[in-house]
């Protein structure tokens, strides 16, 4: 029997979120996964329905079976034209985005996409008078810290690959409709340790609040001397929310029960919990 095709995803990234960096990489963390291949496009900063229409096009010689659009704010003109230009690829579409999303939930599902849209990924502090290369490289640091802790990412991940597994199978994708908060990102987490899952919930919820300064800092308040601290408390607030949720990790690790699901070559999950312990055998 031959051998099946690479499931080809296809990632289009208009500005950046805490999910977004490291999103292909969530998907092959080995670089060993024989059933899909990727191809990332991206607008960079920028989120224009102009640059959305083009990264799309970039997008179209490489006949893409999935799908992926993340960004801030997917009600935004440049997301929601990036999504309505790549219904011509012919592709199940899932977006990736941020709480602001939430009010267009249903119209995402109106337009038959998918969406994950995660609440503690919260919008950067984006005053000129404070945010600068390094502020921006921190601030995104810190939040991949905590999304990566408190369980976010291993619920996009297994979300994503259950629609991979579909396409292989041959079976029509169900496209997730998830709105991700504490309870559903902790569920995904794997703490053995209370206070251990105690704090990473206070990590979920302190970067999610970040969202009430940097807005405020950004949208309402006008006058500089105002805003800048504003801006600077949102940091000061996701870089206390990192912290907590690396001491969540340092927890398990001391009772040696850090959850770890690696993939197999295969794309399949493999789950195991003491560090000094092999994978479990594949399962037939």
């Amino acid at each position: 029997m031959s051998q099946q095709a690479p499931i080809r995803i296809g990632i289009v990234k208009l500005g950046c979120i805490g999910c977004a960096p490291l999103l292909e990489y969530l998907l092959d963390e080995r670089a060993d996964r024989g059933d899909i291949t990727v191809r990332v496009v991206t607008s960079g900063a920028k989120m224009t329905p102009e640059e959305a229409e083009n990264v799309i096009k970039m997008l179209e010689p490489f006949k893409p079976q999935l799908i992926i659009i993340a960004s801030p704010n997917a009600a935004l003109p440049g997301p929601t034209k990036a999504r309505e230009a790549a219904k011509a690829l012919n592709a199940p579409i899932v977006i990736i985005t941020d709480a602001p999303a939430k009010k267009a939930a249903s119209k995402f599902e109106e337009g038959g996409f998918g969406y994950i849209i995660v609440e503690a990924d919260s919008m950067i502090g984006a005053r000129r008078e404070f945010l600068d290369p390094t502020e921006m490289a921190l601030f995104n640091a810190d939040i991949i810290k905590v999304l990566a802790i408190t369980g976010v990412f291993n619920l996009v991940v297994k979300t994503i690959d259950e629609m991979i597994s579909s396409i292989k199978k041959g079976e029509e994708v169900k496209l997730p409709k998830i709105i991700v908060n504490k309870d559903l990102a902790l569920e995904n987490a794997g703490f053995s340790n209370p206070y251990a899952q105690a704090k990473a919930m206070a990590a979920f919820e302190a970067a999610r609040r970040v969202a009430d300064l940097t807005t405020e800092g950004c949208f309402k308040v006008q006058e500089w001397e105002k805003y800048i601290p504003l801006v600077a408390a949102g940091h000061e607030l996701m870089r206390y929310a990192a912290k907590l949720a690396d001491e969540a990790r340092e927890i398990e690790k001391g009772i040696d029960q850090v959850m770890r699901i690696p993939h197999r070559a295969s794309g399949e999950l493999a789950v195991k919990k003491k560090l000094i312990e092999k994978l479990p055998s594949k399962r037939e």
